[in-house]
C-alpha cells in the first residue's frame, strides 16, 4: 500500500522571529579570510584560573548532577552577599534565580510577566533579543528612542507619554549595548519612581556593571525599585564566561517563584559544576583583579577607537560603559547597511549596522572594542583608508 507524501509545517510563531543581524555578519565574516571582526560583543580574554580550577575540582568531586530549578542554595545566597556587598541592596536567596546566561533570564521574564494584549516599552536602539522575547510573549511593543544629543540616554519624561493603560513592562539596559552609554543616579531613580506610580515592571539587564569608565558609577534598579524590579545578570561579561551559559534574575520572590515554575520545563536547571565555579568567581580576590585588568584594557582601546573614529570624520559620542561604541556615519552619504558592507568588503573589517538594534539606530554602526588592541589599529587604519579612497568624508 502507497502512502501519498504528507506535507510538514512549522509552527506560525517560528516565522515572527527575526534572525540576528549580528549573528549574520558574524558568520559572513568567519567564511572570509583576513577579517577582522569588530562585531560580536564578546570577550577576548580567557576565563580567570581561579574559575576554570574551581569548576574542574567541582567535576573531580561529582558535581554533576541535577541542581533545585532555581540553582544550588550556595550559590544563590553568594548572589545574593554579592549585592549586599558591592550596592548594600538588601537581597535573599528567594529572590535569586539562578538560569542559563542572561539570554534565558530575559526570555523568562518576558514569558513570566507578558501575554497577548500587554505592552512593552522597549528603548531604540537596544540589544535585539528583547523585541524578539516580545513577540513569542504576543505583546505589543513601544520604541522610545535613544537620542545622541542626549548620550544615548533614556528621557524619563518621554518613558511617561509613552506608557498606556496596557504597559505591563519597562527594558531597560545600561550600560548600555549598543551605544555604551551609562545612567545617572537621578535617571535611574526617576525611571523607579514612574514603574512605581504606574505599577509597571521594570526588566533591568545589566551584564555589564563593571565596566565603567572616567569615574562613571552603576546603580542597580532594585536599589530604587525593589518590588517593580526583575534584574537580569550574567557571568558572561563579566568574568569572561560566556561559553559557560550561566546568569541569574534578582526579583521579589514571588515573581522568581513563578519564573522557576518556566525553567522547571526550559532548562531544568544551570550546568552544576559551573555554578559551583561562579561561586568561587564571586568569592576569590583573584577573579576580581582579573576583572579590573580587563576593565583597564577595555579602557584602553576605548580611547584608541573613540579618536581615531572621530579623526577619520565619523562623529562620536564617548562611550562610558561596556565596550560597545556607536559612532554616526550618515554624514558619508551611505546606510548603515551599506557602510557595513563596504567595510567588510573593502576594508574586512566586519562592523554591525546600527538599524539592527532597532529604527532608531539607523545612520550609526555599532563596534565592540572586545578584540586585542593592535588589532583595533589595524582595524581603524583599514576604516580610514577606505573612507579617503572613497572620498566618503
Amino acid at each position: 500500500m502507497r502512502y501519498k507524501k504528507r506535507k510538514y509545517f512549522l509552527a506560525g510563531r517560528i516565522n515572527i522571529i527575526q534572525r540576528s543581524k549580528i549573528r549574520e555578519l558574524f558568520e559572513k565574516a568567519s567564511k572570509m579570510e583576513n577579517v577582522i571582526s569588530l562585531g560580536i560583543g564578546e570577550p577576548d580574554f580567557d576565563t580567570p584560573d581561579v574559575i576554570k580550577d574551581a569548576a574542574k575540582r567541582a567535576l573531580d568531586e561529582g558535581y554533576t548532577h541535577y541542581t533545585p530549578n532555581a540553582g544550588i542554595p550556595e550559590f544563590r545566597e553568594a548572589i545574593a552577599e554579592y549585592y549586599k556587598d558591592f550596592y548594600k541592596v538588601d537581597v535573599e536567596v528567594d529572590n535569586i534565580l539562578v538560569t542559563a546566561g542572561a539570554y534565558e533570564a530575559t526570555y523568562l521574564a518576558f514569558q513570566s510577566i507578558l501575554e497577548q494584549g500587554d505592552d512593552v516599552i522597549i528603548p531604540d536602539p537596544a540589544f535585539v533579543c528583547y523585541v524578539e522575547d516580545a513577540k513569542i510573549a504576543e505583546a505589543g511593543i513601544i520604541r522610545i528612542p535613544l537620542r545622541e544629543e542626549n548620550k544615548f540616554r533614556l528621557n524619563p519624561d518621554e518613558l511617561v507619554e509613552a506608557i498606556t493603560k496596557r504597559t505591563r513592562m519597562i527594558v531597560i539596559n545600561y550600560p548600555n549595548n549598543p551605544t555604551g552609554a551609562v545612567m545617572d543616579k537621578s535617571t535611574v531613580k526617576a525611571i523607579a519612581d514612574i514603574a512605581q506610580d504606574y505599577n509597571i515592571y521594570i526588566l533591568s539587564d545589566e551584564p555589564y556593571e563593571h565596566f565603567l569608565y572616567e569615574g562613571a558609577k552603576h546603580y542597580p534598579m532594585i536599589k530604587y525599585a525593589p518590588d517593580n524590579t526583575i534584574l537580569a545578570n550574567s557571568f558572561s561579561k563579566t568574568f569572561a564566561m560566556t561559553g559557560w551559559r550561566l546568569g541569574f534574575v534578582a526579583a521579589p520572590a514571588w515573581v522568581v517563584e513563578k519564573m522557576t515554575r518556566f525553567q522547571m520545563y526550559n532548562a531544568t536547571c544551570p550546568v552544576t559544576f559551573v555554578q559551583y565555579a561562579a561561586a568561587k568567581a564571586l568569592d576569590d580576590p583573584r577573579s576580581w583583579k582579573a576583572v579590573e585588568e580587563m576593565r583597564n584594557e577595555y579602557d584602553r582601546r576605548r580611547n584608541l577607537v573613540w579618536k581615531r573614529l572621530n579623526e577619520m570624520g565619523l562623529p562620536t559620542v564617548k562611550p562610558k560603559g561596556a565596550f560597545y561604541i556607536f559612532p554616526r556615519i550618515r554624514d558619508t552619504g551611505l546606510t548603515d547597511k551599506e557602510f557595513s558592507e563596504l567595510m567588510l568588503k573593502e576594508a574586512r573589517v566586519a562592523v554591525v549596522p546600527g538599524s539592527a538594534f532597532g529604527k532608531a539606530g539607523e545612520g550609526y554602526i555599532r563596534i565592540s572594542y572586545a578584540t586585542a588592541y593592535e588589532k583595533l589599529e589595524e582595524a581603524m587604519d583599514r576604516m580610514e583608508k577606505v573612507l579617503k579612497e572613497k572620498k566618503l568624508v
